[in-house]
């Protein structure tokens, strides 16, 4: 049995709330863990997958659902990529 789903609704929000708040939600969730975005954003289209990829997520269905976006995201079993360190 797979986990529950996490949902962040950002309907909406216009870029790039979408993609902050699929991150927050990726960072407090535990690693294989999947959360389900909805947006609105028709840009959101573009920034969902290039924003998983560039940190190891994994975009495993992207469907139009009652006039949103919806994006499920796997998140990695490896450590989140993030930000990177600080730099000062």
């Amino acid at each position: 049995m797979s986990p529950p789903e996490i949902l962040v609704d950002a309907r909406g929000h216009r870029c790039p709330v979408p993609t902050l708040r699929l991150r927050r939600a990726l960072e407090a969730a535990p690693p294989g863990a999947r959360v389900r975005l909805l947006a609105d954003d028709p840009l959101a289209r573009i920034d969902v997958p290039h924003f998983a990829a560039a940190v190891g997520a994994v975009v495993i269905a992207q469907e139009t659902r009652d006039g949103a976006l919806s994006f499920l995201v796997e998140k990695s079993v490896s450590d989140f990529v993030g930000e990177g360190p600080a730099k000062g």
